[in-house]
């Protein structure tokens, strides 16, 4: 539907499709421009007021306009509106974007176009270092809700003119905008295409949560896959490494959180801290981090396992300091430190700063020392409860820390119900569960073991330094596969 080149039937459609005389954050004014009448709209909060009060009052002022009718529109905009984004628009469906948007709108007697003013600001938060990635060196700024703002912080560090940010309008209900950032000499240009064709034929009506909600709809889960099939990241340092690598991101607005695609498993070994130390030192908390990941697993289900099924064994190694307990009794051990320890967790990252560190010697000393007590735990259990605690939390991905979790308390079960059998059988789904990962373009989640790349993965496993790190071209991450 375009514009009518009557402003009151134009008011009245605009009237018609929003609630200007109901919702109080839609501001009018009529106005004239020499004798020419002309009506604007907006919402508060989205305008620099500033701005379009200095445009208005130009505009009225009878020496600056001294057209007493306007003729061209195109004409009047480009001589008489001295502001760098403005433009004109015949579209409602585009006019109602743009002014849900943030910019505002601005109807002239006479024509079937609009000028839209983009003279918008929104809230937002500074650009702070992200709790979740944080570290002892290196810069200090982070992703924030306002897309734009994520866009400037990726520019600021690749000046590249291949750099694309590619808009997309996600939701019928929320219109959501997606950019899609990727570097042109670089990219894969056939996961590109599957990217947008997937983006331009979703059928939404909102994005409620933002970037996870793009992620369920872009690679759908199973509920046998707890590993995520996505990096995220808040760190701009972080993303345009993994930009310059020719992998594609995903700014959503309203979210502080980039998605990184393809994804492998072995990105969620990485830490932006290994880079910000020298190679040797940063190669072996890289490897003490990998050395976590099968600890974090497999520690609590073999102590469970040996000290049920074969308590000789567990005297000679010692693993017990009193008589074992019954299998019954062990496994409510372990069950009840593995959801203490997880109950603790979660309360001290979901409560303040200020008590969270108090709540975490709090748990540990009172509660565990009366979990003893009252015969709820033993003294080992809590011990090897709370080195499976320690390694989860050196894994730098809480995504994929999560997971491994999911994965445990599975193992755990397995093993107490089956013994070795319940062990093995467990092993093998969870083995099947990896292998089934999905992930966007159907590219290999275990590149570059699957297609074999050995520098590609000597520079995943150890911090090499950055001359010889940088490959002479992106990695070759075998096909796509759009389809799946």
């Amino acid at each position: 539907m375009t514009l009518s080149t009557n402003l009151s039937e134009n008011i009245s459609v605009l009237h018609r499709l929003l609630p200007v005389d109901v919702s109080f954050d839609l501001v009018t004014r009529d106005l004239f421009l020499g004798e020419t009448p002309a009506y604007w709209i907006g919402v508060n909060g989205f305008c620099k007021t500033e701005v379009l009060q200095q445009i208005f009052s130009d505009l009225q002022n009878p020496l600056f306009t001294r057209d007493g009718q306007i003729e061209n529109l195109i004409a009047f905009m480009n001589a008489k509106i001295g502001f760098a984004q403005v433009e004109a628009e015949a579209d409602w469906d585009k006019l109602i974007k743009s002014l849900l948007s943030g910019p505002s709108l601005l109807f002239v007697e006479g024509f079937d176009q609009a000028l839209v003013i983009d003279a918008r600001t929104y809230p937002t938060r500074g650009v702070a270092e992200p709790d979740a990635e944080r570290i002892t060196k290196g810069a200090r700024d982070g992703f924030v809700e306002t897309l734009l703002f994520n866009a400037n912080l990726i520019r600021r560090r690749v000046r590249s003119p291949e750099l694309t940010f590619a808009m997309h309008s996600l939701g019928s209900a929320s219109r959501t905008d997606v950019a899609v950032a990727y570097l042109g000499g670089s990219v894969n240009k056939e996961l590109l295409n599957a990217l947008n064709h997937k983006l331009d034929s979703l059928q939404i009506t909102s994005l409620t949560m933002g970037s996870k909600s793009l992620e369920e709809l872009l690679v759908p889960h199973r509920c046998w896959n707890p590993l995520p099939a996505v990096q995220y990241t808040e760190r701009p340092d972080v993303a345009c490494s993994y930009l310059m690598e020719g992998h594609i991101l995903l700014l959503v607005d309203n979210s502080p959180l980039v998605m990184i695609l393809p994804c492998t498993i072995f990105q969620f070994t990485q830490c932006a801290e290994d880079y910000y130390k020298t190679p040797l030192v940063g190669s072996y908390f890289r490897l003490v981090r990998l050395a976590c990941i099968p600890v974090s697993l497999f520690l609590m289900p073999l102590f469970l396992l040996i000290t049920t099924r074969y308590p000789q064994l567990a005297a000679q190694w010692q693993l017990l300091s009193t008589d074992s307990p019954g299998p019954v009794q062990m496994t409510f051990y372990v069950l009840a430190v593995e959801f203490i320890l997880d109950l603790f967790k979660y309360a001290a990252s979901l409560s303040s700063g200020r008590f969270s560190g108090s709540l975490a010697i709090v748990g540990g000393l009172l509660i565990g020392d009366i979990a003893v007590s009252l015969n709820w735990a033993s003294t080992e259990v809590l011990f090897y409860g709370a080195v499976t605690l320690l390694a989860s939390l050196s894994i730098s991905s809480l995504e994929f820390a999560d997971a491994l979790r999911v994965y445990r308390i599975f193992l755990l079960a397995a093993t107490a119900i089956g013994g070795v059998w319940g062990f093995g059988i467990s092993m093998l789904l969870l083995f099947i569960s990896v292998l089934t990962t999905p992930t966007f373009g159907g590219m290999s989640y275990f590149w570059p073991l699957y297609p074999w790349n050995g520098k590609a993965l000597r520079t995943l496993l150890l911090r090499r330094p950055t001359y010889s790190a940088q490959p002479s071209k992106v990695w070759d991450r075998g096909p796509v596969h759009p389809s799946e």
